[in-house]
């Protein structure tokens, strides 16, 4: 009696690390449930699609929206049979999707996983909580530590995504963090929405500090990473813990969004220009070896010439080490809505730029202060020539790298070295293992 070939199930995934881990919480599950699922494989000819869509800005709704139609043309002209959507423009937009792409077969919100397995007769298992599948390279790993947000921020949608703020217990991130380095992981960047909101919900205290420690004491863990800490009521104790403790990276991923006070009330992110001056000068004087990295937004409503210059200025005065910078989006649902969208979409991208222009000549000098100095590398990825790394002011996918020529050496990916800098470009170093 022949068996019936299994289905396979290709999950493609769009947006943030915060959707991947989703993706792979996913995965995860459908494998414990003996599913054939893959991620982002073009080579396996699928009989199911998962689509894992963002909903975050314009552009990134766009995107989604092109790959939903994609696939639902594949589904009509009978390439695949099922296609279902997921994450957070599903949870957003669910039921005008359902309107305009009939061709789907379901639509899930970001909270929807039980519903979702039912689909492949699947039962969400508690068990495969500690573990995960993951689908970057094998020595680094994206671990969220909390879902959702209470901050009021102006322009942002992800509240309505992603609901309220929830911390996942710390001992259920050490079971998770102590699996992936069983695995092999190294390194593992921690996320959430609001990173330094940590606990409250649950032990009534931010937690981050003590939840450091913890993932510090585990051997084998490398380096540990903060991602997206909010500003206002920043705790300091964190910056203690990363001073003190050699594999909790120095390097903080923090948010800033304007450089003018007026703004920053309009935005409703609770701190002015001000305290936040205050904030890198303390976060600087307690740990001097301290990466900043910081994203701002350009064009938010009301935002005049001179608010734009004086958010210039506070990126030329901080020397940020690392600065991305979006160009406002008018989300509806958002408080920002109900304003007049009044900077024009040529100002915009005009500021963004006149930023970045600004950021690579600091960066360019930071570049070159750090030749002829020795750095720890995480080995990334190597191709023909050169291999690719990472200090631990850098990480993966938005930040700079070193660059090591492949000429007469051998290094392994997953494995750290120590490089000596012998040239700078503006993002990047270039090095060689003496």
């Amino acid at each position: 009696m022949q068996t019936k070939a299994k289905e396979k199930i290709n999950i493609v995934t769009l947006g943030c690390a915060k959707n991947l881990v989703d993706s792979e919480v996913l995965m995860t599950q459908l494998k414990g449930n003996k599913k054939d699922v893959f991620h982002q494989r073009e080579d396996i000819n699928p009989d199911i699609v998962i689509i894992n869509t963002c909903g975050f800005i314009d552009k990134a709704k766009q995107e989604s929206i092109d790959t939903i139609l994609k696939h639902a043309k594949e589904k009509e002209d009978g390439i695949i049979k099922k296609l279902y959507v997921t994450g957070c423009l599903s949870e957003r937009y669910k039921d005008d999707l359902k309107t305009d792409i009939p061709e789907v077969d379901g639509f899930y919100g970001t909270r929807d996983l039980p519903e979702l397995l039912k689909n492949f007769e699947a039962k969400y298992r508690n068990e495969l909580l500690g573990d995960r599948i993951i689908t970057t390279d094998s020595h680094y790993a994206y671990l969220k530590i909390s879902e959702g947000c209470d901050r009021p921020c102006s322009f942002c949608a992800i509240p309505l995504m992603r609901g309220r703020h929830i911390s996942k217990p710390i001992d259920q991130i050490i079971l998770e963090a102590k699996n992936l380095v069983r695995n092999g992981v190294r390194e593992i960047m921690l996320i959430a929405q609001d990173s330094t909101y940590y606990g409250i919900d649950i032990y009534k205290k931010r937690a981050m500090s003590e939840l450091l420690k913890k993932l510090s004491d585990i051997e084998g863990l490398d380096w540990i990473r903060i991602h997206y800490a909010y500003p206002a009521g920043f705790p300091m104790d964190i910056i203690e813990v990363m001073r003190e403790r050699d594999n909790i990276c120095n390097y903080l991923d923090i948010p800033l969004q304007h450089g003018s006070t007026k703004m920053l009330k309009v935005m409703k992110r609770g701190i002015t220009r001000e305290k936040t001056d205050e904030l890198i000068k303390n976060i600087r004087d307690i740990n001097p070896e301290i990466a900043l990295r910081t994203t701002l937004i350009a064009g938010h409503p009301g935002e005049t010439e001179r608010d734009f210059q004086k958010m210039y200025d506070f990126v030329e005065r901080s020397q940020f080490d690392r600065l991305g910078i979006f160009t406002y989006s008018h989300e509806e649902g958002t408080s920002a809505h109900k304003l007049e969208d009044d900077v024009p979409e040529q100002v915009k991208r005009s500021r963004s730029n006149k930023i970045m222009a600004l950021q690579q000549k600091i960066s360019t000098e930071k570049n070159k202060n750090k030749i002829g100095k020795t750095v720890k590398v995480l080995i990334d990825r190597v191709d023909a020539n050169n291999y690719y790394g990472r200090t631990e002011q850098d990480s993966p996918e938005v930040d700079n790298e070193v660059i090591i020529p492949s000429k007469e050496m051998h290094l392994r990916v997953g494995d750290f070295y120590e490089v000596k800098i012998i040239d700078s470009k503006e993002y990047d170093l270039i090095g060689k293992v003496d």
